[in-house]
C-alpha cells in the first residue's frame, strides 16, 4: 500500500475519532444517566442525536424489549475512568463472565429469600448489565469482522496479505464459536429455577440473542469462504501469468504451435473423447444398390433348429390376455345396462342388482356394482349430469362408520 493510501486511512481515522469523541462530550449528561440507570433516558435525546449515537456504536439496542443501552465498551471506559471496580471488566473471557453471572444469580436468590428488595433490584440490574455486556462483546466482534471484510481487505494490496487476513478472521470466528459453546442453557435453566425475571433474562432473551449471533457468524463465515475461493482463483491466475512471463523472458523467440495441425497432440490438450462416425445405408441412391445387395448376400444365414410336429405344443392364451378379455366383457355388459336405462320410457330408476338377476349374466354382485359405479365416475362431467346415481348404503355397525353399499339405482335425469 502506498503513501497516499496510508495518508487517506489516517485522515479517515482522525475524522471519525474526532466526531465520536465530540459526541461523547456533547451528550455526557445523558450517557452518565444511562450508566447509573442501566438504560438511556430517551426523553433527553432528539431523534437525530439518537441515530448518531447508535451509528457511532456509543449506544446500542440489544432487542426491542430491552430498550437502548450503553455499549459495553463505553460502560467499561466510564468504569475505568471512575475506578468503579464493580462494573469494570478485568477479564473479557466468556467463562469469567459466566462465573460472574452464576455468582450474581446466587446473590439474587439469597436476597429474595431474605426479603431484601433493594438488594434484589441491584443484583437484577447487575445481571442485566452482565448479559448486555456479554451480548455486546459478541455483537462488537461480529461487527468488527464485517468492518474488516468491507475495509481492511480493500486496503491490502498484496494477494498473500489478503489471504492471511482471511485466515485471521477465520480463527477469530472459531474463537467466538468456542465462546458461544460455553453457554449451556440446561445449566442456566437449572440455575434460575422458577423465577420469572431470571428465566426471561437468562433463557428466552439470551437464547434469542445467541441465535442472532450464530446467524451473523454464519453469514460472515460464508462471505469469508467466498472471498477465499476468489483469492485462491486470483492467486492461481497470477502465478500462471507470472510463470508465463518468466518463460517468455527466458525464451524471447518462443512462438506457440498450431495444435490443430499437429498429428501428435499433447495429452494436456487432447482431452476430448474420440467421435464415432454414424453410418446408414442410402436406399434412395441407385448407384449404391449393387453394393448393398452384395453386403446383404454376405450376411450370415440364421440357423433354425428343426422341430417335429408331435413335439409342438398347442398355443395357449396368456393369463393377462384372458383377464383383459374378461374385463372388456364386464365393461360391455355395464354399457348395455346404461343403454337400457336410457331406453326406459318413463325415466324410472333401475336397480343394478335387479337388472343383473333378470339378465342371463353371471357376474358376482360386488364386481357388478363396482363396475357400475366406476363407469359412472369415468364419464365426463357433461355426461354425468344426464344420469342420477343413488347408492343404497348403510353403516357397518354402531362402532364402525364404514358405509356398505347394498345396491345402486340409476335413473335418467329429465
Amino acid at each position: 500500500m502506498g503513501s497516499n493510501g496510508e495518508h487517506a486511512l489516517e485522515s479517515r481515522l482522525l475524522k471519525t475519532g474526532s466526531e465520536r469523541l465530540a459526541l461523547l462530550g456533547k451528550h455526557a449528561d445523558v450517557l452518565m444517566q444511562a450508566y447509573t440507570r442501566d438504560e438511556v433516558p430517551l426523553e433527553s435525546l432528539s431523534d437525530s442525536a439518537l441515530r448518531k449515537l447508535l451509528a457511532a456504536r456509543i449506544l446500542w439496542r440489544p432487542d426491542e424489549q430491552s430498550g437502548v443501552k450503553l455499549a459495553p465498551k463505553v460502560r467499561e471506559l466510564i468504569a475505568e475512568m471512575l475506578a468503579d471496580e464493580t462494573r469494570r471488566h478485568v477479564n473479557a473471557d466468556v467463562a469469567e463472565t459466566l462465573e460472574l453471572i452464576r455468582a450474581l444469580v446466587h446473590s439474587y436468590r439469597e436476597a429474595r429469600s431474605r426479603g431484601e428488595h433493594w438488594r434484589l433490584e441491584q443484583q437484577l440490574m447487575r445481571l442485566r448489565q452482565e448479559v448486555d455486556d456479554l451480548n455486546g462483546r459478541f455483537a462488537d466482534a461480529i461487527d468488527s469482522l464485517w468492518q474488516r471484510l468491507n475495509s481492511d481487505f480493500g486496503f491490502v494490496s498484496q494477494l498473500n496479505d489478503k489471504i492471511r487476513e482471511n485466515d485471521r478472521a477465520q480463527k477469530q470466528i472459531a474463537r467466538l464459536l468456542d465462546g458461544l459453546a460455553l453457554i449451556d442453557f440446561d445449566e442456566l435453566i437449572e440455575l434460575v429455577g422458577s423465577d420469572g425475571s431470571l428465566r426471561k433474562l437468562l433463557i428466552s432473551q439470551l437464547q434469542q440473542q445467541l441465535s442472532n449471533h450464530y446467524t451473523g457468524l454464519r453469514e460472515v463465515q460464508r462471505r469469508l469462504i467466498e472471498l477465499m475461493a476468489r483469492f485462491r482463483k486470483q492467486q492461481a491466475r497470477s502465478r500462471l501469468i507470472s510463470g508465463m512471463a518468466a518463460f517468455m523472458r527466458e525464451h524471447p523467440g518462443f512462438v506457440p504451435g498450431n495444435y490443430a495441425r499437429r498429428s501428435e497432440v499433447p495429452v494436456l490438450v487432447n482431452q476430448a473423447a474420440p467421435l464415432s462416425a454414424a453410418a446408414a445405408p442410402a436406399l434412395d441412391r441407385n448407384l449404391d444398390s449393387r453394393l448393398l445387395a452384395e453386403l446383404l448376400h454376405q450376411l450370415p444365414q440364421p440357423r433354425h433348429t428343426t422341430q417335429t410336429v408331435e413335439a409342438a405344443a398347442p398355443a395357449q392364451a396368456q393369463e393377462s390376455s384372458l383377464a383383459a378379455a374378461r374385463q372388456q366383457a364386464l365393461k360391455q355388459d355395464v354399457e348395455h345396462f346404461y343403454m337400457s336405462v336410457i331406453d326406459q320410457p318413463q325415466a324410472e330408476p333401475v336397480s343394478a342388482l335387479e337388472y343383473l338377476r333378470e339378465s342371463p349374466l353371471e357376474w358376482p354382485d360386488e364386481i357388478w356394482l363396482f363396475q357400475v359405479i366406476s363407469e359412472y365416475q369415468g364419464l365426463p362431467r357433461s355426461d354425468q349430469k344426464a344420469f342420477r346415481l343413488k347408492q343404497q348404503e348403510s353403516q357397518a355397525s354402531q362402532f364402525n362408520h364404514l358405509r356398505l353399499i347394498h345396491d345402486v339405482e340409476l335413473q335418467l335425469a329429465v
